[in-house]
């Protein structure tokens, strides 16, 4: 999950501009600040937790894949645990090995549908021999990150 990107504000123009020839601390206009300012101001200093935006294709893609590969004996089920939500992760356990498979499965690019601003659908083709199979996920935003809730495949 990334982390929100905090943009440093700019720095105002010195109050006391007039006094820089008089005051050695005070640092003239046309000098760079010394420090440079922080990264939050005011009450956004206070906000801990902004919304996480919704997860890429890319990250959707490799969680299918990861999923696909654990549905299919080839990875461990605890890869993925933090990014499962209680009851997912129960029933990916009770799902055990579905796909049969000679060779390891690929997923295709995923097609996604956003609901609403919390919710994330998708759904993308797993080809594996000798029969491909579909796979759709449901992922919920809780607080900053996105929890897989619910799995299917056929």
């Amino acid at each position: 999950m990334p982390l929100p990107r905090l943009a440093p504000i700019p720095t105002p123009d010195p109050m006391y501009a007039h006094l820089a020839d008089v005051h050695p601390l005070v640092p003239r206009a046309e000098e760079p600040p010394r420090h440079p300012g922080p990264l939050t101001h005011g009450s956004l200093a206070l906000a801990a937790e902004l919304p996480s935006p919704a997860p890429d294709e890319r990250r959707l893609r490799a969680l299918a894949q990861a999923l696909a590969e654990i549905l299919a004996g080839r990875r461990p089920p605890q890869t993925v645990q933090t990014r499962l939500s209680a009851p997912a992760y129960a029933s990916l356990l009770r799902a055990g090995k579905m796909i049969d498979s000679t060779r390891p499965p690929w997923v295709g690019v995923p097609r996604v549908q956003h609901p609403n601003d919390d919710t994330v659908e998708m759904c993308a083709l797993v080809r594996c021999t000798p029969r491909s199979r579909v796979l759709a996920a449901r992922l919920e935003r809780r607080g900053v990150q996105w929890v897989l809730t619910e799995f299917e495949t056929a």
